[in-house]
């Protein structure tokens, strides 16, 4: 069977390729309204590909030829008899033609199971990648293609010639005859204000850079980045104090610090370039092998060698601190590399690794294994002595983002139908007594509250010295049971928070609930104008994305809870998509190693104020970006 179903596959696809050359195939042609906050059109796909057949069951992947002029998320849907059923697709070659090949598993069936969330949602291809999202189900009387997007930055268009089904992956192609991305790892399909032409160009520009002064004087910070002006009593290594109302690390020498960082502070880690056998196309001039790590090149380590020559590592580490200074930024955070760290020239926080957290159990831990423990002792011990008395670490975060919160009941069932191991073991007993939805998700709850105990007890005798910072939840918003797990368990209560700023009634029952202080482990601020995606919230221009981020961290920073933020991240994501597929316009800094100045002059001036707002003595900017939107579910138009 599966022979026929290829044949029929490259019959249609030939069908399609025809009708896609016509001179009316203008006519399959969205352009989104950006007056409204969702826009877009369907289409009869017997109008695009005739002959398409309407029951998919046979086949493995949807192939859509289209060209969008944006970078910007848009959402390719299906009418079929059992309702609307979509996907949000992204395009690393935005402003040409190019044949994505979508694996139909996205439509019919949930995510499986990974140990994050991006993991989760994330699904990288070769000329673009997908996010996914809405319903699953069957794909059976299949009838129209739909095609929208949420609030359009300008007025972008999608332009589709044809839909063909495929049996095997039949891989995706760049169909534009010239080059998607420049020599300098730059989207080579369009311009900006700023774009480097030269090399010449780009060489004065880092030279004026570093004529810049570089001073933390006007943030009056301490050696480890405290403030001057408030002090209590230092330790030797940071710790927490609430005082007056208001919580607050300290610094080693115990003056009062907050924790004002960036995650993923890797010199030169955008513009890497993965699978070039697979789209050696779209790219005019590679960088030389030896520039990325495993099997890639990377533009950004490339560019870092042609500004400081063959000892370019080290100088950029160099750099990054000195801009760190500059910026404000007193904190290295998660994802880092530990080459800028080790420096030891600017707090920093470590996640730990090998502690057993399982992708098959979506982030869960088989506690009930006899080898965990033994397991998570060694991993405990061996990570932490190399930092147990050193002053610079504030702490240690044991995860990110677990993907079982809110499917706790989804992963018993998968626990129950996988293989014997146990933890299975362990869940049929306990539901032997009654398997209700309720004694799933207490069975779960257990798991994890038993997996921090073990973690917290052997944190606190291989290193006292340092901070339980938690599990970098989702959001904040949890099970009353979940947080008091972490009141028992964590120092400080963290949580990632992708939102125009983070909500206070959700900071309030935190603190309320488990005493804790807080941080923000991620968020961030992007736009479209560079051939990357717009970010997790997206905003309108650059000088929107300074907007945001002062608007954003000046609010959180009001909350008495709020300890610590951490901006994602240093460097904008690859171009043409790191691990997971993600391309998004959210760096402090471009691939050619250039800051963006109004978000770094955004950070500057809230730096300085952060002090003042968080005592309470100055209120936050409530100067709001124009228009910005985060990722949630897509209203529906149709």
């Amino acid at each position: 069977m599966k022979t026929v179903f290829r044949q029929v596959a490259f019959v249609l696809f030939l069908a399609g390729a025809m009708q896609g050359c016509a001179p009316d195939s203008g006519r399959f042609r969205v352009v989104f309204d950006d007056t409204r906050e969702v826009s877009g059109k369907k289409f009869a796909i017997r109008d695009i590909s005739p002959g398409l057949p309407a029951d998919w069951d046979g086949y493995e992947f949807v192939v859509v030829e289209f060209r969008a002029t944006t970078s910007q998320r848009f959402h390719i849907g299906f009418t079929t008899a059992d309702g609307y059923n979509e996907l949000r697709i992204m395009s690393y070659v935005p402003g040409a033609w190019n044949r994505l090949a979508i694996p139909l598993r996205f439509y019919r069936e949930l995510p499986g199971s990974a140990a994050d969330l991006a993991a989760t949602y994330n699904q990288p291809r070769y000329t673009g990648w997908i996010n996914l999202g809405g319903r699953r189900g069957p794909l059976r009387g299949v009838d129209s293609i739909g095609v929208r997007m949420r609030v359009p930055v300008g007025s972008p268009e999608v332009e589709i010639r044809a839909i063909t089904l495929a049996v095997d992956d039949p891989g995706d192609a760049y169909l534009g005859e010239r080059p998607a991305v420049d020599g300098f790892g730059q989207w080579n399909l369009g311009d900006w204000e700023g774009k480097i032409g030269s090399l010449e160009q780009l060489e004065s520009e880092w030279e004026a850079e570093d004529r810049e002064p570089v001073s933390t004087a006007e943030y009056n910070y301490s050696k480890y980045g405290g403030y001057l002006q408030a002090k209590v009593r230092g330790t030797g290594f940071f710790r927490t104090e609430n005082v007056d109302g208001r919580w607050w690390f300290v610094d080693p020498e115990g003056y009062l610090f907050l924790s004002v960082g960036v995650d993923c502070v890797r010199p030169g880690g955008g513009g890497e370039v993965r699978d070039v056998d697979r789209r050696r196309n779209m790219f005019g001039e590679l960088p030389p092998a030896g520039t990325g790590g495993g099997n890639t090149v990377s533009f950004g380590q490339w560019n870092l060698q042609r500004r400081y020559g063959d000892d370019y590592r080290a100088k950029a580490n160099e750099a990054a601190v000195r801009r760190m200074d500059k910026w404000g930024l007193n904190t290295i955070a998660n994802w880092s590399s530990m080459d800028v760290a080790a420096l030891n020239r600017k707090a920093f926080v470590l996640q730990l690794r090998g502690i057993g957290i399982d992708r098959g159990l979506m982030g869960l831990t088989d506690v009930y294994d006899d080898g965990f423990l033994p397991m998570a002792e060694t991993a405990i011990r061996d990570f932490v002595a190399p930092q147990k008395e050193n002053p610079w670490l504030i702490g240690y975060f044991l995860g990110n983002e677990p993907a079982w919160l809110g499917q706790e009941v989804r992963l018993c069932g998968m626990i129950l139908d996988g293989a014997e191991r146990p933890i299975r073991t362990a869940l049929e007993r306990y539901l032997a007594a009654g398997d209700t939805p309720e004694r799933r998700e207490a069975f779960v709850f257990e798991t994890f509250a038993r997996f921090l105990d073990t973690v917290r007890r052997l944190l606190k005798q291989y290193d006292p010295n340092h901070l339980n910072l938690g599990i970098r939840f989702g959001n904040g918003h949890l099970n009353p049971a979940i947080l008091d797990i972490c009141k028992r368990n964590f120092d400080v209560f963290s949580f990632n928070c992708y939102d125009l700023k983070p909500d206070e009634e959700m900071m309030n029952r935190t603190t309320r609930l488990t005493g804790l202080p807080m941080i923000i482990g991620e968020y961030h601020f992007g736009t479209v104008d560079r051939g990357m995606a717009q970010s997790l919230w997206q905003v309108n221009s650059q000088q929107q994305r300074g907007t945001a981020y002062r608007y954003y961290t000046e609010q959180a920073y009001s909350h008495p809870g709020l300890i610590g933020t951490a901006y994602f991240q240093w460097c904008d994501q690859d171009l043409t998509g790191r691990f997971d597929g993600e391309n998004y316009n959210c760096g402090l800094v471009d691939v050619t190693d250039r800051p963006y100045p109004h978000q770094i002059e955004a950070m500057k001036k809230t730096a300085a104020r952060l002090f003042d707002i968080h005592s309470g003595k100055m209120p936050p900017t409530d100067e709001m970006p124009e228009k910005a939107r985060g990722h949630e579910a897509i209203p529906d138009i149709w």
